[in-house]
């Protein structure tokens, strides 16, 4: 996730190639970029110049409105948004905020969710993360448990004080990556009403253990530290931010099944976006240092609100969701849908991970989605 393939790379210890190429699939993995202190107008001290023209992964809908919108969270940075607002509303509406997942932008995954919420009748937006597409923050590509928490706050920040939003019903959805930000954000702020987190990695468990725990040792850690310490050195000897790339492309010919679902997604029409780094060339390679000592879920079991956690049956990563569920219930399921009081795991038969990313395999469960935010934004 974190290294160069001459470092200790997540996955190698047990998957080997395979789970380098899972790595490099989901967009933590990352290549090589220019000068970074370059200024552009996504810097968090200039205006952001957004695109205009209708240039989502799917279709727009004739049953909402859509336009562009920024905020600023509260280290400075600006995003941008996707707001979705369902035609002829009226009165003060429930509203959403979406991001995800990890490496997207909000012109994918997270632009579907809002604009079918919308469709339901919430107020939604879709925003891109900082550092991250068309929202401000330097250097570009970075990933930190707290800014990305507080991306989602601060979106909650923003929809309090729209006209047509009532704040007591807002509620947030983290898709992959995000999702562990959103759970966070839950444990951190009872404004958020209730949170889904869809197909969902925790970021901090994946670069603290590696994936199933396969650098799980003080040594092993110790040796992603140094890599991650002799990289930011490189860095900043060289004045650029390595990058070890995107979605694998082009795809081996012994790539296993969910690392072709991901080449599916991003690296062709179905998902690709310009300004997706899991479309193109990735995380800067130290990116995530700061969630090796950053627990997302520590404080999950506090959470008052409702959580629902989706998950395919078949994702290689359906574990992250259900360590998150015990981790807020006390009670470990493997592969089965539960229920905890007001927490939800909802297991999708025969679902991959990619496949809750959009409507190709028609399993996202937006009826369930619907009932569970109308439920708790009442």
């Amino acid at each position: 996730m974190l290294f160069s393939s001459k470092n200790v790379i997540i996955f190698a210890n047990v998957m080997n190639k395979v789970f380098f190429i899972a790595m490099l699939a989901a967009g933590v993995l990352v290549a090589c970029n220019k000068q970074p202190s370059t200024k552009t107008t996504e810097n968090m001290n200039t205006t952001l110049t957004l695109t205009q023209e209708w240039d989502k992964t799917f279709p727009k809908s004739d049953k909402v409105d859509h336009k562009k919108v920024t905020f600023r969270n509260r280290y400075g940075i600006e995003l941008a948004a996707d707001m979705y607002t369902p035609k002829e509303a009226k009165g003060k509406l429930a509203a959403i905020a979406v991001s995800g997942p990890f490496g997207a932008v909000k012109e994918q995954s997270s632009g579907l969710y809002a604009q079918h919420m919308a469709e339901r009748g919430f107020l939604t937006i879709a925003f891109d993360p900082s550092f991250t597409g068309e929202s401000g923050g330097e250097p570009r590509r970075m990933a930190s448990p707290d800014i990305n928490t507080e991306d989602f706050l601060a979106a909650v920040d923003f929809l309090s004080v729209q006209p047509n939003v009532n704040p007591e019903r807002i509620g947030i959805i983290g898709i992959c990556g995000f999702g562990g930000m959103a759970v966070n954000a839950a444990a951190l702020d009872p404004r958020i009403k209730a949170t889904v987190a869809s197909t969902m990695y925790d970021m901090s468990k994946v670069n603290v253990e590696g994936y199933f725990k396969s650098e799980d040792t003080p040594k092993q850690r110790m040796e992603k530290r140094r890599a991650l310490a002799a990289q930011r050195t490189a860095d900043f000897r060289e004045g650029t931010y390595k990058r070890a790339g995107g979605v694998v492309d082009p795809l081996p010919e012994d790539a296993p099944w969910f690392v072709k679902d991901y080449h599916a997604y991003y690296k062709t029409s179905r998902g690709y976006h310009s300004r997706s780094g899991n479309s193109n060339d990735g995380w800067n390679v130290i990116g995530c240092q700061s969630f090796m000592n950053q627990p997302l879920l520590c404080w999950a079991h506090e959470i008052e609100n409702p959580v629902l956690l989706v998950h395919g049956e078949k994702a290689h990563s359906r574990y992250f969701s259900e360590y998150a569920f015990e981790r807020m219930t006390g009670k470990h399921v493997e592969g089965v849908s539960a229920q905890e009081g007001n927490k939800q795991l909802l297991i999708i038969p025969g679902a991959s991970h990619v496949d809750l990313y959009d409507d190709v395999a028609g399993v996202i469960p937006y009826d369930k989605l619907e009932a569970f935010f109308g439920e708790n934004l009442k």
